[in-house]
């Protein structure tokens, strides 16, 4: 999904780059299986705790730490990059048509992925935003690192302030406002047109604090440093979360029960990444970190494989884990062609998928045969990047 550009300055390889990525990488196919094999990927929201039961809610909470690290780790991988090669003018160029190039996955093959249709109405996610993020980094990267890092950082801090801002407000520029702030769903003549689930500019302040922070991993103080900054960042949401004074768009409450009010306080804003969001995500990956390193053997070894081929694991998922669906669905009589153009399904006719759906322990199974079927073609792919210095081997 990003460049997996994880060498230092000497040509060393840090492989906890490729750990955690791959690690993100595998926690998100869950989600994704969730949400073609599960009723609460069509019925209801799986973070509203008001209809969401406690394993639900679990098994889509943790998967929101994988887009914050996705694209902190498209910003650090930039940071290695330029510090090996000291060309700027050459990395700007690079994150410029990298990050057109996957925008333009994102708007085709990964679409296509998502629907299985043609015309589909696109989906805008994560590829989407680490490409716009890519190419804001590019006029990012001419400042001081610290400069880019505090930028990064007054993004992720502040932007909830422009909440209340309403895409209504800018008439014929509401679009515009989506694209950049507020996300929804885009309509012409009252027909969807794309669906802006990762409006742009709070991911530019994500990236931008990944580069900031990429001198860290070369650091002697690594360990410290990360271990220090996701305790905080855990403490401030915690803090921020407890009060209910800003961070998130929805204030929580007690409830009924212990573990619908720990649903509540943990329903931070993803949609764009609110600052509770960032925090209650990226600070427990920075803790995670450290010990991440210390991996070893067999495990470390397949968290790497997917690390090192995040673009392939990414796309080839999305088409294993649709083609399970329509063949599961089919072979167990449910109705399975809603998931032909599903997208615009989910979106305009979300009854078509009454009758559909399996109890969580399929979704898990669906979970690990993905992965399992994925994971060959990305050891294949890890082998020629490994082998190969091509240059168009940055794009993929």
């Amino acid at each position: 999904m990003t460049s997996t550009d994880t060498r230092t300055a000497d040509g060393g390889r840090l492989t906890v780059i490729d750990a955690l990525r791959g690690l993100v990488i595998i926690v998100m196919v869950l989600d994704h299986v969730r949400d073609y094999f599960h009723i609460s990927g069509y019925a209801y929201d799986p973070i509203d705790f008001h209809h969401s039961p406690p394993a639900v809610y679990a098994t889509r909470w943790i998967t929101h730490l994988c887009a914050a690290t996705f694209v902190w780790l498209a910003g650090v991988s930039v940071w290695l990059r330029h510090d090996r090669t000291r060309d700027t003018k050459a990395i700007a160029l690079f994150l410029v048509t990298r990050g057109l190039w996957l925008v333009f996955l994102e708007c085709t093959v990964v679409n296509f992925g998502w629907s299985f249709s043609v015309p589909f109405l696109p989906l805008l996610q994560v590829i989407w935003a680490i490409g716009f993020s890519m190419i804001a980094l590019a006029a990012l990267v001419w400042l001081p690192r610290m400069a880019v890092l505090a930028t990064g950082i007054v993004i992720i801090a502040t932007h909830n302030l422009l909440d209340g801002i309403q895409a209504q407000s800018f008439g014929a520029w509401e679009g515009l406002w989506m694209f950049l702030h507020a996300g929804g769903i885009g309509m012409w003549h009252g027909q969807p047109f794309a669906l802006i689930f990762y409006p742009v500019v709070p991911w530019i302040g994500v990236i931008a604090m990944g580069y900031g922070m990429g001198a860290v991993f070369t650091s002697p103080r690594r360990d410290l440093v990360f271990t220090v900054c996701g305790l905080s960042m855990i403490a401030l949401f915690l803090a921020l979360r407890w009060t209910n004074v800003y961070g998130t768009t929805a204030p929580w409450a007690d409830q009924h029960d212990a573990a619908r009010t720990v649903m509540d306080f943990m329903n931070v804003q993803k949609y764009p990444p609110s600052l509770d969001y960032v925090l209650a995500t990226l600070g427990p990956i920075f803790v995670l970190i450290p010990w991440l390193s210390r991996l070893k053997g067999p495990a470390a070894g397949f968290l790497v494989t997917f690390g090192s081929a995040p673009l392939m694991a990414y796309v080839a998922h999305l088409y294993v884990m649709h083609a399970l669906s329509i063949a599961v669905h089919f072979a167990a009589g449910q109705p399975w062609l809603p998931f032909i153009d599903t997208m615009r399904h989910f979106v305009m006719s979300p009854d078509l998928f009454k009758g559909s759906g399996f109890p969580l322990w399929v979704v898990y199974l669906g979970w690990v045969v993905t992965v399992a079927i994925i994971y060959p073609l990305c050891r294949w792919w890890q082998g020629v990047k490994r082998r190969r210095r091509d240059w168009w081997l940055s794009y993929l």
